[in-house]
């Protein structure tokens, strides 16, 4: 059902969050993960799952209408220009929108002071810089094919299972005790809802820091 069908690639947390708000929308979903484990939870569920280096990905991402990335790059890349870069250039006159879950991290520190989508990005830690890396490739990658793109720079996440008590129960949680210290966060169900809508409205797609209005 060309049109209606997204691929995920990294299908975790948020991708299946905004897999339930698919599914009611009447989209077809096809998520990737290197998890056998995960993958036969997504088929309990009714979502078609490919696992990364046993099937072939081809077919399902040249049938696909919109591709969401959410697995994080590491030193070599993002994963997906890494290793499925020719399935993914012959996918793209298909494609009529992409979507790239980053993080608020690339911003780096700005000693308290407030960011926005115009802010400069410097980040500091290794894993912001990667994700601002994979945000200039994606970049190219998309204006060379003129496929409308979206960069969601999300804020730590929250929601059922993930968040502060979930920590203390599972013996994870950290005290942090710094002087003006703010943390900044987004309920899953809410980068769900952004991504939906931008899904759905691809014109206006750009770079969007999602984030609770309160840190």
């Amino acid at each position: 059902m060309l049109g209606k069908k997204l691929f995920s690639f990294g299908h975790g947390y948020s991708a299946q969050a905004l897999e339930r708000l698919l599914a009611r929308d009447g989209w077809d979903v096809t998520g990737l993960t290197r998890s056998a484990e995960k993958a036969q939870k997504m088929r309990s569920r009714g979502t078609m799952a490919l696992i990364d280096g046993q099937d072939d990905i081809q077919a399902e991402l040249a049938s696909s209408s919109h591709l969401l990335i959410s697995a994080a790059p590491s030193d070599a890349g993002d994963p997906m220009l890494t290793h499925h870069r020719d399935a993914l250039r012959a996918a793209m006159p298909n494609l009529k929108w992409i979507g790239y879950l980053s993080t608020t991290g690339v911003y780096g520190d700005h000693g308290g002071l407030w960011v926005d989508e115009n802010t400069p990005t410097t980040p500091l830690s290794q894993r912001g810089k990667l994700r601002a890396q994979a945000e200039h490739a994606w970049q190219e990658l998309a204006d060379e094919h003129a496929v409308p793109l979206s960069i969601f720079r999300l804020a730590g996440i929250y929601g059922p299972s993930r968040g502060p008590f979930s920590k203390i129960k599972a013996g994870t949680a950290r005290q942090i005790i710094k002087e003006g210290q703010y943390f900044s966060r987004i309920h899953v169900e809410d980068i769900a809802g952004a991504v939906f809508a931008s899904m759905n409205a691809p014109n206006k797609s750009g770079i969007y820091n999602l984030c609770d209005d309160m840190p």
